[in-house]
């Protein structure tokens, strides 16, 4: 009898694992999302798959679902992956997931392991590929006697260049608002040997220039390095950094939107209000000489580019528009989906890159392994391929009973990287490495 695969969440990554599953095996699909007609877009009319309407706080049908599948793959936000977990453990299935580990499914290790459950997380691109890629090279410099002394991985999803037309840098498939948040994280990594804290208002002061494929980058530390020394199996590394790819000059476009403070979730309280009345409002500037009086508080020209991508955004607009109780920071990211949005058949990109320094008995290599995907003109994002691939490549692998772990885990072992990076450069998404030796 055919597996069943039950798909939670038909959003904008989820057609690459659909597609790939119906082509590549037998399984059924169950495709559940809390509009039914997404999931009936999703699967096409394919008859290996069926659409459900999906309410996670509905535990009755949630638990059905569940309880009527082999293995769940959740493509739900990252909160809400605990509370599938848990139906999983009561119904004994396996559960698969792109997002970070939080601390609530760590929390069901023990219990996954006696069920001889697999949880496995972070298996999308960044985190997921980025950690497959890096052990293959981690385990093959141990293997041959090396130590490794540094050890840089960054990763963006951006518009591909022939699709980089804003002066940001920057286009949008969903909503902004996580984006914009990530001005607000703090990150820790080890630098020299010794662990580097940033916080939040250090963050886009730490950017660092990037060259990749000869293409100029910069690069700021994405969130928790450190919490991969273990799991890496790292000890006394001198230099340990996870960091997120962006165009030049990103980051002082959201350093100008903290000074104006435009990522605060300060309601507006008008019906009815023009984007320069709001600026204005948060910065006691008036909005009749907007353009100029930013220029003045972020102690830059009134022509300088920062500003004239402000003005392109449509910051000092008098026109009035409904607020609906909005926060500050929902109106920029709405402001910012609508001007910043792929067009019909524009191209995104990924771009990731893992820099090492290992040290040996006779010389030392700097390696480096680079990947450069580009999104299909009209077909399927790069994003969407590079975050749900992995996903149904594993999939696959686990209900043909080809991996034999249990437990809350990341796909850091060699049971799980070597064929899923197999499958994935035979569909086209494959790193090309340099290796630079320098004998001692």
């Amino acid at each position: 009898m055919p597996k069943h695969v039950l798909i939670l969440g038909a959003g904008l990554v989820s057609q690459p694992i659909i597609d790939y599953l119906f082509n590549n095996t037998d399984f059924n699909l169950t495709v559940a999302d809390i509009l039914e007609e997404n999931a009936l877009k999703a699967i096409n009319e394919n008859p290996k798959g069926q659409a459900a309407t999906l309410d996670v706080n509905d535990k009755k049908q949630l638990g059905n679902l569940i309880s009527k599948s082999d293995l769940v793959v959740s493509l739900l936000p990252y909160a809400l992956h605990s509370i599938v977990a848990k139906h999983c453990l009561s119904a004994g299935k396996h559960m698969v997931n792109a997002s970070y580990i939080s601390d609530e499914m760590r929390a069901l290790d023990k219990e996954a392991r006696e069920k001889g459950l697999l949880f496995l997380c972070e298996m999308g691109l960044d985190p997921g590929i980025d950690h497959m890629s890096a052990m293959q090279i981690i385990h093959d410099i141990r293997e041959r006697g090396g130590k490794i002394k540094e050890f840089v991985s960054v990763c963006g999803g951006l518009p591909a260049p022939d699709a980089n037309d804003n002066p940001f840098g920057y286009k949008f498939s969903w909503n902004p608002k996580g984006v914009l948040l990530a001005g607000k994280s703090a990150a820790r990594y080890i630098e020299n040997g010794a662990v580097k804290r940033v916080s939040p208002d250090e963050l886009f002061h730490s950017t660092t220039p990037m060259t990749i494929n000869g293409r100029e980058y910069e690069a700021y530390p994405n969130r928790d390095s450190i919490s991969y020394e273990k799991g890496y199996g790292f000890r006394n590394i001198d230099l340990l950094l996870r960091g997120t790819l962006r165009y030049p000059g990103w980051h002082e476009y959201i350093l100008a939107f903290e000074a104006l403070n435009l990522l605060e979730n300060h309601p507006i309280d008008q019906g009815k209000i023009s984007y320069a009345m709001i600026l204005a409002d948060l910065n006691e500037l008036e909005p009749e000489r907007i353009r100029s009086q930013v220029a003045q508080k972020l102690e830059i020209g009134k022509d300088s580019k920062v500003v004239q991508a402000l003005e392109w955004l449509g910051l000092f607009d008098q026109d009035l528009i409904d607020c609906d109780g909005s926060t500050v920071i929902d109106l920029l990211a709405k402001l910012m989906s609508e001007k910043m949005a792929y067009a019909d058949g524009e191209r995104d990109m990924v771009a990731l890159q893992h820099r090492f320094k290992a040290s040996f008995d006779d010389h030392e290599e700097k390696i480096t392994s680079t990947l450069v995907d580009y999104g299909i003109p009209h077909g399927s994002s790069s994003m969407a391929r590079t975050v749900s691939l992995p996903l149904a490549i594993v999939t696959k692998l686990i209900l043909e009973d080809q991996v034999s772990l249990s437990g809350v885990r990341i796909p850091i072992d060699r049971i799980i990287y070597e064929p899923v990076l197999a499958e994935l450069k035979a569909l086209g998404i494959e790193f090309k490495e340099y290796v630079n030796i320098i004998e001692n």
